[in-house]
């Protein structure tokens, strides 16, 4: 009964999920949840009591999984340089962005649409996603292999670039020229940290 329930409740996320990067926090509402995943609205507030419940469940589960993906990615690359590392964080997060998850950037890049009262929440879900690119520019720094003056402006320039790339590389290009532009916004990228990049 319990893998059941979670199961639906996971199902009830990513309908949500859906039509939030489609019509924005405004433009979704339960019944329209209710109808995609083929139950009734009433059963809906078995699971949540309600949109911003909902809501704030489709953000933490978008958090989670951004962030697991990541990680598993640096873990593959953790023996090597803090350069490599960063570059294997950029790489992935282009991915995620304009190819296995557009949703993200949809909801994440550009939140237009989100109310006040959510504002603590997605800067919550930001602060996490950041710890992880900065715990490997601060290894960097701390090693001597990085050198970049203001790590902080650093990290929010690499995140505008990151966000800007979901615009441009678009779901509809070949994927070879993805490839091909994947690689070189990481390349221009971790110019901003590496001491190479530094030395331009």
């Amino acid at each position: 009964m319990e893998r059941r329930r979670d199961r639906r409740k996971a199902e009830i996320v990513r309908t949500a999920t859906e039509l939030l990067s489609e019509h924005g926090y405004q433009g979704m509402n339960l019944e329209d949840v209710a109808e995609r995943t083929d139950i009734a609205k009433a059963t809906l507030y078995h699971y949540f009591s309600g949109k911003d419940e909902l809501v704030a469940a489709v953000i933490e589960a978008l958090t989670v999984d951004v962030n697991r993906r990541l990680e598993q990615e640096l873990d593959k690359v953790g023996d090597r340089s803090h350069l490599e590392q960063i570059r294997t964080l950029i790489r992935e997060q282009i991915r995620i962005l304009t190819d296995t998850a557009p949703e993200v950037a949809t909801l994440f890049s550009w939140p237009t649409t989100w109310p006040d009262s959510f504002q603590d929440t997605i800067k919550e879900s930001r602060r996490r996603h950041d710890a992880i690119f900065r715990r490997v520019v601060e290894a960097g720094l701390a090693a001597g292999e990085f050198d970049c003056p203001n790590p902080d402006v650093a990290l929010q320039c690499l995140h505008g670039v990151l966000n800007q790339s979901s615009l441009w590389i678009r779901p509809s290009l070949p994927p070879e020229k993805k490839a091909e532009l994947w690689e070189a916004v990481v390349d221009t990228a971790a110019r901003m940290f590496s001491l190479e990049g530094a030395r331009r």
